[in-house]
């Protein structure tokens, strides 16, 4: 079954489906938008079931936490928005077509839009706030109710063994930016266990809470949602607000020809951390505080060794557009790590200030 119309009428409740076109530029799944003859829309994804090897779990977690949202949403009438999931004909929250594909439609986030990269300051402060507002909503939700979607996601000391084991297999003769990014890597060995040896304690998180994965309303400006919701999964808090400074502020994106060019722009990330600060002070505590500069530092260094493991392992994990694109993508992120580095004290000192506003 290849006709994306039929697979979109699975969710469709009997409406006439008049359109169904490609959606956004994530690097797991396929996401389409689907529109009605009512002009209705609604998101239909195919799941990446080399990646989300159990994706019911998804499921499961989605159906949780998004009514878990709601209900947090409704009781306090905050202004916000979480996607919910649109069963298929036979009640299922999926639909597996005739060649094994995995299905699943969510809402559509209405008079909003995603943006690739920050703005301006105000929008940094309004991508921290969604951040911290998400959080701040699910922070009560127990992680014995979230299955774990991704196991070893952000455990940075697995991708160093996961790359370890590749690197020992690769044959090819290294290219100057190769070595380069394998001695980049040898020279953090340790710093990679620094979170995971903290003895943080564990919540549900988001898991990928990326710069365009943050809904801003078209009209005021405000964020109203987080999308994207595959990894909400338990874990440890830096590593969503460590991701999340990571992909706000380097000004030339995870795709920046450049790599040479790319750096930490210090206004933008004190302004995604003071934005997430207002809203997630009420559940951080001393020890988090302690941990955040690391998770900036550790979520840029970690999305870089598994860019470069997946150049190394043939490009099976992440959906590249040319031969070297992983080994850019995992380049630009060593760049950006080198600049947080640079960047240390301010960081901690807007960290300081932050908490004390």
């Amino acid at each position: 079954m290849n006709n994306l119309n039929v697979i979109a009428e699975q969710f469709a409740s009997g409406r006439t489906i008049t359109e169904v076109a490609e959606f956004g530029n994530g690097n797991i799944n396929d996401t389409y938008i689907v529109t009605d003859a009512t002009q209705e829309k609604f998101v239909l994804q195919r799941i990446n079931t080399h990646v989300f090897k159990q994706p019911q779990r998804i499921m499961q977690n989605m159906r949780a936490f998004t009514e878990h949202v709601h209900q947090r949403v409704q009781k306090e009438s905050r202004m916000w928005q979480s996607p919910r999931v649109i069963p298929a004909q036979d009640g299922n929250d999926f639909f597996i077509d005739p060649t094994g594909n995995f299905w699943r439609a969510i809402s559509f986030i209405q008079n909003a839009r995603s943006y690739d990269t920050i703005t301006n300051l105000a929008h940094a402060r309004e991508v921290g706030s969604a951040l911290g507002t998400f959080q701040s909503l699910i922070s009560d939700l127990p992680i014995a109710s979230l299955a774990d979607t991704l196991e070893g996601f952000h455990i940075t000391p697995l991708y160093l063994k996961h790359y370890d084991h590749v690197h020992a297999r690769h044959k090819r003769t290294p290219s100057p930016e190769v070595k380069h990014a394998i001695q980049f890597i040898e020279d953090r060995r340790t710093f990679a266990f620094t979170l995971e040896n903290a003895g943080l304690t564990q919540r549900p998180i988001h898991g990928d809470p990326k710069v365009n994965n943050v809904m801003v309303h078209n009209e005021t400006g405000k964020a109203i949602s987080i999308v994207d919701l595959d990894t909400v999964k338990p874990g440890l808090v830096h590593y969503d607000i460590g991701d999340c400074i990571r992909s706000g502020s380097n000004p030339f994106g995870e795709d920046a020809e450049n790599w040479e060019t790319v750096h930490y722009n210090p206004e933008i990330g004190s302004a995604i951390l003071e934005g997430y600060l207002a809203e997630a002070q009420a559940f951080l505590t001393a020890a988090d505080y302690e941990h955040l500069f690391t998770s900036v530092r550790l979520l840029a260094f970690e999305l870089g060794l598994r860019f470069f493991t997946d150049y190394l392992a043939g490009d099976v994990y992440f959906k590249v557009k040319y031969p070297e694109h992983n080994l850019q993508r995992a380049l630009v992120q060593f760049q950006l790590t080198r600049s947080i580095e640079a960047h240390e004290a301010e960081i901690r000192n807007n960290i300081k200030k932050a908490i004390s506003a």
